[in-house]
């Protein structure tokens, strides 16, 4: 029996790109479900009961919910093409770091840029742009964090490139000007068809959150 793959998930979310790349990687045919975060779908909560978030990975019928999570899930079940982690345990737990890196810092600075004002909001410039320059260091001379191969911490990672218009005109401030490797990193990511197919058009993803500032009293 083939597997049965289903993704619940939103357009400009950089969780749901992640899985999305991922199945691209690997080849794996799936069914997208776009959810209406105001009005969740019952397979939504009753896929993820406890977080009631996106992204969910079904597979034959099983949910597998938080993105880094489903990414190891969709690396081990479809280990037999373009593995998302090195062989050595070392590399791997390495891996594992800076992807969590991402999802703690990165990810805590990127959703105040766009959702404060002020000072807050400067701050949240300051410790995005500091965070993104420490993943600069670890990068290196490397073409990708995964070395010559695009890895975990890639794909954790370059969703946040199709926000770049959302922290220009919400944010502005130019990440290419202040992180001009990190933009050279996500260039080469872009290259690869399952990246490019899998993230949306940055203007796209900016006027989501337009309306999203807006409900929030933002805008």
């Amino acid at each position: 029996m083939a597997d049965q793959v289903v993704l619940l998930d939103f357009l400009p979310s950089p969780f749901g790109m992640r899985l999305r790349i991922a199945l691209a990687e690997k080849g794996v045919k799936y069914e997208y479900k776009e959810e209406d975060l105001a009005n969740k779908s019952p397979l939504l909560l009753q896929s993820n009961p406890v977080h009631k978030k996106i992204p969910v990975l079904i597979h034959n019928g099983k949910p597998v919910s938080e993105s880094l999570i489903a990414l190891q899930y969709i690396d081990e079940v479809w280990n037999h093409k373009a593995p998302l982690f090195p062989s050595d345990p070392y590399l791997r737990s390495q891996a594992r770091f800076w992807a969590d890196f991402v999802d703690k810092k990165v990810v805590d600075f990127w959703l105040k840029v766009w959702t404060t004002k002020g000072e807050e909001q400067e701050a949240a410039k300051k410790g995005f742009l500091h965070s993104i320059k420490l993943l600069e260091g670890e990068l290196g001379d490397k073409p990708y964090f995964g070395g010559e191969t695009l890895g975990f911490v890639d794909v954790a990672l370059v969703p946040f490139i199709s926000w770049l218009s959302v922290y220009e005109k919400c944010g502005n401030f130019s990440v290419e000007e202040e992180c001009p490797e990190f933009i050279a990193w996500g260039k080469r990511c872009l290259q690869k068809e399952s990246v490019a197919k899998s993230l949306p058009d940055q203007d796209k993803v900016y006027d989501v959150v337009v309306q999203l500032r807006k409900k929030l009293g933002i805008e």
